[in-house]
């Protein structure tokens, strides 16, 4: 079991290694990690569904590196393997590119779409030890490139400190998260917590927001106090001042609402991690697209983890209950969990993704961006709850 003070991955730097087969992906990976984490073997396409290995590299901090199958792999159960690829290719913060002898068609593609999504590329010559002229070599993927090549061995060890220097240089100047809960509390602001306990939280356990949000508030020196909805109102009679802050669970927002101080500002779990992790003016704007379902639309529901379904749970149950109550029982609802998001959207109306903790916001604003693209409005749970039960305008939120 993780660790409460291990980094969650969703807030790691994402590293990914991507190549054609057999380009020296994975012994690139295990030689920069110290250990071995993918298998190595001289069979093309041994590498299959992404192998993901959180680290901590000096200099770097905590991070997550990718391997990937080969974007080259071939047959039926081959195209699956290059859509993982491209899936893995979307979450990364810097991408390790692996060019080869031959044709470099496709690794230009890959660089280009890389730079499109402002990603760092770094280009590497993989195996020194092999290559019987690397300066020839680099020579040429500069002139394909604009950009001169690592040149490393992981055999042998060379260039693997040049690389990690290229990787402390390339860490995006804004990967630092914005703060959770921004300005919306600080030192010796009391924020009051409501966390329903019922069955969709874990036994003996908090989940992954409300645990971080604790975090940061502390590290505030706020003072923190957590009480279920049912001790909410003996919460606020026990207080000699409201509040200045009260963050509940979106199911129960309209409850706390209405049972909260006028001068306590309020919002949810969700909704700050809507700003912590996507693009919260895009879901508020997203949100007014509710008003105009009819019980002949389409909306994709987007959960970012996969659980077994529960008889009350918030994304398969309350959140359409919701929605059907407003726009009409025919409407149709369809669910993706995990990383099944599909690329083409076009047939929704309307996308509402979860509060995304379990994913780091490249990725998530990459699916925003997807949604952006093809023209299809994007909200999250606590967002568009907050819009059905006619709280949105009262809601407060981080600014982005």
């Amino acid at each position: 079991m993780a660790s409460l003070q291990e980094t969650p991955s969703a807030n790691r730097v994402h590293i990914g290694f991507f190549g054609k087969r057999n380009s020296g992906k994975s012994s690139l990976l295990n030689a920069l990690a110290g250990q071995a984490v993918s298998i190595v073997s001289q069979e093309a396409g041994t590498t299959t569904d992404p192998v993901s290995k959180p680290m901590e590299i000096a200099g770097l901090g905590p991070c997550v590196l990718v391997d990937t199958a080969g974007f080259d792999d071939i047959g039926t159960l081959g195209s699956r393997r290059v859509e993982k690829t491209r899936q893995a290719a979307e979450r990364v913060d810097i991408a390790l590119l692996l060019c080869t002898q031959g044709d470099l068609e496709e690794e230009k593609a890959w660089y280009t779409w890389w730079k499109e999504q402002k990603v760092p590329v770094i280009l590497i010559i993989s195996k020194a030890d092999q290559e019987k002229d690397t300066a020839a070599a680099a020579r040429r993927i500069e002139r394909l490139f604009g950009e001169l090549p690592v040149v490393v061995s992981a055999a042998t060890g060379t260039g693997l400190k040049e690389l990690r220097d290229r990787l402390l240089r390339a860490l995006p100047q804004d990967y630092d998260p914005v703060s959770i809960t921004g300005m919306l509390a600080g030192g010796g602001d009391t924020v009051l917590l409501v966390m329903p306990q019922d069955e969709q939280a874990p036994k003996g356990r908090l989940i992954l927001p409300q645990v971080q949000t604790i975090r940061e508030l502390l590290d505030k020196n706020c003072m923190v106090l957590c009480v279920t909805p049912n001790q909410f109102p003996d919460a606020l009679a026990g207080l000699k001042e409201p509040p200045k802050l009260i963050i509940t669970d979106s199911q129960v927002f309209r409850q706390v609402y209405e049972q909260k101080p006028e001068e306590s500002m309020l919002t949810s779990f969700s909704v700050l991690f809507a700003a912590y992790k996507g693009d919260i003016e895009y879901y508020i704007q997203s949100a007014s697209c509710i008003g105009h379902l009819t019980d002949s639309s389409r909306v994709l529901i987007a959960e970012c983890c996969t659980h077994a379904p529960l008889d009350e749970d918030i994304g398969r149950v309350k959140l359409p209950r919701l929605l059907r109550k407003k726009c009409g029982e025919g409407l149709r609802i369809d669910v993706a969990g995990g990383m099944d998001f599909p690329e083409d959207l076009t047939e929704y109306d309307l996308i509402i993704q979860c509060g995304a903790c379990m994913f780091h916001r490249r990725y998530v604003m990459a699916r925003i961006g997807r949604a952006r693209k093809q023209g299809v409005p994007m909200t999250n749970y606590g967002v568009a709850i907050a819009y059905l039960t006619g709280i949105l305008d009262q809601v407060a939120i981080v600014k982005s």
